[in-house]
């Protein structure tokens, strides 16, 4: 499978991302109090590092959903069906899954009022596949076929759940193909705040790291209209500033409130706090190139000398759990059964005894912007020095983080602390492989582990996953306990993702699908 070549090109997500209370929602219903003449204001710490939909691949997935659509939309967990109709009005799968047809919705047009047919699609998909920063979910695509206007035919390598890579947060927006010539000619054409989508919303306004503004597209497809013809979106990196914009009313909604802020808030009767699972997962990667982190007895004695418990609670502010390895509870292929790694210090000396190790000083670095990392990342220092390892912090920016783990693995640190999340709702083809397998030249696997019994399992579940779930869960999860026994990182915690709205609002089940994403063409006037 090509799958190593594709992930290789893949663009980094902001990972450094805070862990603030970023709420993505299916529905919000707003009451009358809320901002005048159709103007719905926001506060949010949501980046744009590009607008192109085909690079796309981070928190400008906030925006992105309402500008851009895809096939499907994947629905919450529970909600029946499944899936939704977005551009595609009906799908089939045939030839054991390795055949997808799609229908196309008919009167659906991108914003310059050019249709969304099949030709449409086949150059958006063949170009995300070719270039796309999320490109490798497309991996098992072979070709496209365009059956008139209306219809789109995937050819699958291998089976692949194509509804669910359809639905995809990254890599799925249909485009529209003149803007994708447009950034062929001219690499920074969407710079300025263009779009090429189909969606309930185009860019009105862009000024970076500042505001964007959003106006309902009068044409599109939907029966019913947004209630507010207006998004007025501040992005405010800091979140107490946030939460002041909204409690002083200066917005209508902030997405990104601390999570030291809750306490407090719990005890405002004007506010409602909702916890949801998430798909965001904290991990330690240690530096396996380097002497005696590349003995995984030395890995497990590390592991054992966290309290985990107090990483949780001091990260996660009671909004986390202890996570089972580098699977998210609530994605695919989690499994409760993988064991954990607990507080045993004293086995952890004994080991590092018998293993011959002495005067071992660690660096450990973190993403200086993410508030919870700079809490716990110090927790994990002290327990280091309690089994008599010495450790050495440097918390600095992330794509500094980034670029420093790359460039130079052999002499980078001897630990990196991410937070990450998969593409779309499957963390075997996404969290499993792109954490942890092995390449000649890894791109996230930044524990530059090798490890080929593993990477079979993976690779070998990843081409059962659309065709025997079952028997590709099984592969995993013996992957999975292989991560746990040879321990190349550490596996710190699952987040909750956490909302706060006032009780004028009322908000359904959170889409884990979706997990930096707001649809603000629902939002209603109650």
């Amino acid at each position: 499978m090509s799958i190593k070549t594709a992930f290789s090109s893949r663009r980094v997500r902001l990972i450094a991302v805070t862990s603030t209370a970023l709420l993505a929602i299916a529905t919000l219903t707003v009451p009358t109090s809320a901002s005048a003449a159709g103007v719905f204001k926001v506060a949010t710490s949501a980046a744009v590092t590009t607008w192109d939909p085909v690079q796309s691949f981070s928190t400008e997935a906030f925006y992105m959903t309402n500008i851009y659509e895809p096939l499907l939309w994947k629905n919450a967990d529970g909600v029946s069906p499944e899936y939704s109709p977005a551009l595609a009005t009906s799908w089939i799968s045939s030839n054991g899954g390795k055949t997808w047809t799609f229908k196309l919705r008919a009167g659906a047009t991108f914003h310059d009022g050019s249709p969304v047919n099949a030709a449409a699609v086949k150059v958006s998909l063949e170009t995300s596949k070719k270039i796309g920063g999320a490109g490798f979910i497309w991996d098992s695509l072979k070709t496209v076929d365009a059956v008139g206007d209306d219809t789109v035919v995937l050819n699958l390598s291998y089976a692949a759940p194509m509804d669910l890579i359809a639905s995809s947060t990254y890599g799925a927006y249909i485009v529209n193909p003149k803007t994708i010539a447009a950034v062929a000619a001219d690499s920074k054409y969407y710079e300025s705040g263009k779009d090429g989508g189909s969606g309930p919303y185009t860019i009105s306004s862009y000024k970076a790291g500042s505001s964007v503004v959003l106006t309902a597209y009068a044409k599109h497809w939907a029966a019913s209209k947004p209630a507010y013809s207006t998004v007025d979106i501040s992005i405010v990196s800091d979140g107490i500033t946030a939460q002041q914009m909204m409690t002083s009313g200066q917005v209508d909604w902030s997405t990104n409130i601390p999570l030291t802020s809750l306490t407090s808030l719990k005890r405002n009767s004007k506010y409602s706090i909702i916890k949801y699972k998430s798909p965001f997962n904290y991990v330690g990667y240690f530096n396996t190139l380097r002497a005696p982190l590349n003995n995984p007895v030395v890995r497990q004695a590390l592991s054992m000398a966290l309290n985990y418990r107090e990483i949780t609670a001091v990260g996660g502010q009671g909004y986390a759990t202890q996570s089972r390895g580098p699977v998210p509870a609530g994605i695919y292929p989690y499994d409760p059964t993988i064991p954990q790694y607990k507080m045993a210090r004293a086995k952890a000396r004994a080991l590092l005894a018998k293993e011959g190790v002495k005067d071992l000083t660690i660096k450990i670095t973190y993403a200086s912007e993410n508030s919870n990392e700079a809490r716990f990342v110090p927790l994990i220092k002290d327990a280091f020095e309690s089994i008599g390892v010495k450790a050495e912090v440097q918390g600095i920016l992330f794509n500094q983080q980034w670029a420093a783990a790359k460039k130079d693995p052999a002499n980078a640190q001897d630990l990196f602390i991410v937070k990450y999340w998969p593409t779309y709702s499957d963390a075997g083809v996404d969290n499993l492989w792109s954490l942890f397998h092995s390449s000649a030249k890894p791109f996230f696997n930044l524990s530059y582990w090798k490890n080929t019994a593993y990477d079979k399992l993976v690779d070998d579940a990843i081409e059962l996953s659309g065709s025997d779930k079952a028997a590709a869960q099984k592969l995993y999860s013996q992957a999975m306990l292989m991560l746990y026994k040879e321990a190349p990182g550490l596996y710190l915690y699952d987040e909750a993702q956490v909302s706060v709205i006032p009780k004028k609002f009322s908000i359904p089940k959170y889409n884990i699908n979706y997990p930096f994403s707001a649809f603000f063409a629902d939002v209603k006037l109650a």
